[in-house]
This record gives structure tokens, sequence and C-alpha cells, in this order.
């Protein structure tokens, strides 16, 4: 079938306008950023795959395609910071593997070629950049206790959580670029409020990472600030907040920590 369709261009997904900005960070004679496609399809259908990445003008160098195989094996050889798909389960190995990873929502709204000079990705804090050390504690005993615990461990580092590679790459990649390049801009999205928020900021700070903007909203919906901020992608462990968020900017499920454990 794929190889009737061969010369039929596929639509664009949601991660287009993602990939799109992070291969326009590569200049002649640099190469900044690598988009490898990686596949459950058949190699005939990887034809397919390339020419239409070509026709919407992205340049894919590598693929890999598994035939039904989960392909997430191949991360480590590609030394990957990020795995996009819509497989839960290629997610969740992914994670369990050390990737940062998540399940896309093909139905999000793609705002993000709003600023075509800049990346905006968002991030929930707990389970996603941070370890669900308090969220474990959110869940089993309650608010007051949560801001106990947080209070009482401020100055101590939360354990990092799934994304935090993809944070520190995003660091890098931004200390390479010129100002009159292209530009990411980041955001730490979280339902923590004051005190709890004082961890989750020095915690960034122990990692030596900064974050451009930081929304402590207490429990206030974050779709509505998402609709703000604009970003190409916002990454979130709880499905509640990512079908919220979906309807405003491309997101992706973080299938971790105690709100993503598997079901007996």
């Amino acid at each position: 079938l794929q190889l009737e369709r061969l010369s039929k261009a596929a639509q664009t997904g949601v991660a287009f306008p993602l990939v799109k900005k992070l291969l326009a960070f590569n200049e002649e004679g640099e190469q900044r950023v690598e988009v490898v496609i990686l596949s459950r399809n058949d190699p005939v259908s990887g034809l397919r795959v390339f020419r239409s990445a070509e026709h919407h003008g992205l340049h894919l160098g590598r693929g890999v395609f598994t035939r039904g195989r989960p392909p997430y094996h191949y991360l480590r050889s590609l030394h990957a910071n990020l795995f996009l798909s819509a497989n839960e389960d290629d997610v969740r190995a992914t994670i369990d593997a050390g990737f940062p990873a998540a399940r896309v929502y093909p139905e999000s709204s793609k705002t993000a070629e709003s600023h075509p000079n800049e990346i905006r990705i968002a991030f929930d804090g707990d389970a996603v950049l941070f370890s669900d050390e308090a969220e474990q504690v959110f869940q089993s005993e309650g608010l007051v206790a949560f801001v106990d615990h947080e209070s009482k461990k401020a100055a101590i580092p939360l354990p990092p959580g799934p994304f935090k590679p993809l944070l520190e790459a995003l660091h890098r990649l931004q200390r390479t670029t010129s100002e009159k390049g292209m530009r990411i801009r980041t955001a730490l999205v979280t339902a923590r409020s004051a005190p709890a928020h004082e961890r989750a900021i020095r915690t960034l700070m122990a990692w030596g990472i900064d974050v451009d903007e930081a929304m402590f909203l207490g429990g206030l919906s974050k779709s509505e600030f998402l609709r703000e901020f604009e970003p190409d992608f916002f990454f979130d462990d709880q499905t509640g907040h990512c079908q919220s968020a979906a309807s405003v900017a491309p997101t992706g499920h973080v299938v971790s920590g105690v709100s993503n454990k598997p079901k007996s």
C-alpha cells in the first residue's frame, strides 16, 4: 500500500513545527541537531517517509524501520535526547531505559508556527523534570503533608526526573546559538505554589540550569497559561493536564511516576 502511495506525500503531524525549528539550528558546516525517524513500519514504507519529509522541506538523513519490532532499542546507539511516539508501550519502555520520551497527542492544536525563530518548550515539574518523590507524598498523604514535606526539604535538590536530560540538551544548544539565530525559550509550568515553589527553583539552581519562565499555578488550569506561552511542545505526566493542554498546544504525555503505574 505504501509503495502505491509513494508519490503522494503524507500529511504533517503534530510534531512537524518542532522538528522544522530544531533543524533550523543547523548551519552550513555545523550540525547542531539531528532528527531521526524511528518507525515500526517496514523499510518500503520508509521510502514514503523520506520522500514526504523532503516534500515538506525537512532534510532527514537517518531512519530506522523495524517492521513491527519496538524501535526504541536503537536510541542508545543514536545518543538520543528525546523520543516522541503515539505508542504508549514504546514510550513507557523508553523512559524505563533512561531516555526522555512522551506519548504524543495526535489531535493536539498546532499553535507553534506563530514564532518561527524561537523554540518554546514547557515542562511540568514533578515526575517530568524532577522525580516523583514529592508527588508520591501528595497522592498518599494529601496537600498538607506535601507542603510540609517540601518546606522541610526546600534546600535539598529533588532527584532528576526523566526529562532532565532534554532540558540539559536544550541548555547546551542555547549556548551555541547567536543572538541573530534561532532561540530557545523554556518554561516550568507546575501545580506547585508557595512555599513548595522554593524546592523546585533551588533544584534548577543546583543543576546549573535556567528556565526563562516559571509558573506556579497552585491548581489553576494549565491550558490558559499555555495558550499565552504558545509552546512548540508541552510535557506533563498527568493525563488530565495533557487532555486540557492538547486543546491549545502540541502535548506529550510523560508516562512516568506514581500517576502512571501499569495497571495490574
